[in-house]
């Protein structure tokens, strides 16, 4: 029986998560996930893939979602008053066009000196209806596609024996797939792509499509630095995805929400083909 071993959120899209005990899956995702995000002065997103230095800042988002702390080696903590009112603007992620709401020039100045470079805070408008793409539509925040991206201990395994077969590559940590759930107790590899509806906790999930993993995934998470061609290098000799790209772990939309746990256990209520 697989069990969930970890649950994380990242409340600022490409800034470090949050592991939790317990969390609420809401139709978009694990509560404040991908709630936030970073722009440049023209709306257009800022992820790890242009601006590493975001993985060393560290954002706590209160229960309630009123107030958002910020913290970075060698800087002082920013806490914010989150505006769920205020003006909207016009956002760009992946030149897709959404609205945000902006958490004013204290946040902007902050993450500016940050980053090195110009950037604000913004938040998802409470009327946001993004509709997600893949098998199973859903919706999710300013996340790069659906609501939750699962990985399962055994596919991580199962890579890190190839890796350390093909190169001298240190074993690669969960942590750089940047998951919602991480899954223990599947004794086969990648068990994630075959598994179409997922009853875990309170919730329900339905499968949507495989995840491509970008070049995020080669940076340390706690450094924000490079760490080497791994895990693209191994993934591209056997996870290349026919669409494109290499797939690592699975993304599903959320069919009913609830409350979930770490220890809770998944039942598989429909299986399907590997998309790759």
């Amino acid at each position: 029986m697989a069990t969930v071993t970890e649950l994380r959120y990242y409340p600022v899209k490409g800034c470090a998560g949050v592991t939790a005990a317990q969390a609420e899956l809401t139709r978009a995702g694990l509560a404040h996930d991908r709630e936030f995000m970073v722009v440049d002065e023209e709306g257009v997103f800022r992820s790890q893939r242009r601006d590493p230095v975001l993985a060393t800042v560290r954002p706590a988002v209160t229960r309630d979602g009123r107030s958002l702390t910020l913290t970075a080696s060698g800087m002082e903590p920013l806490s914010v008053t989150v505006d769920t009112e205020g003006p909207r603007r016009e956002v760009r992620l992946f030149h897709l066009p959404f609205l945000g709401i902006d958490q004013g020039k204290e946040a902007a100045d902050w993450l500016s000196e940050v980053l090195g470079s110009r950037g604000r805070l913004v938040r998802v408008p409470p009327e946001h209806d993004r509709v997600t793409t893949g098998l199973t539509p859903g919706t999710s925040g300013y996340a790069d596609s659906c609501a939750v991206l699962l990985v399962s201990h055994s596919s991580l395994k199962h890579f890190n024996g190839l890796s350390g077969e093909l190169s001298d590559a240190r074993p690669v940590p969960m942590d750089r797939f940047r998951a919602n759930l991480v899954v223990d107790g599947w004794s086969e590899p990648h068990t994630e792509d075959l598994a179409r509806r997922i009853e875990v906790g309170e919730a329900e999930l339905g499968y949507a499509k495989l995840a491509i993993r970008c070049a995020v995934t080669t940076l340390d998470q706690s450094s924000g630095t490079k760490a080497g061609p791994e895990p693209l290098r191994t993934l591209a000799r056997y996870r290349r995805a026919a669409a494109g790209g290499v797939a690592f772990g699975s993304k599903f939309a959320v069919l009913r929400p609830g409350t979930l746990r770490v220890g809770d256990e998944l039942t598989v209520g429909a299986w399907g083909p590997s998309e790759l």
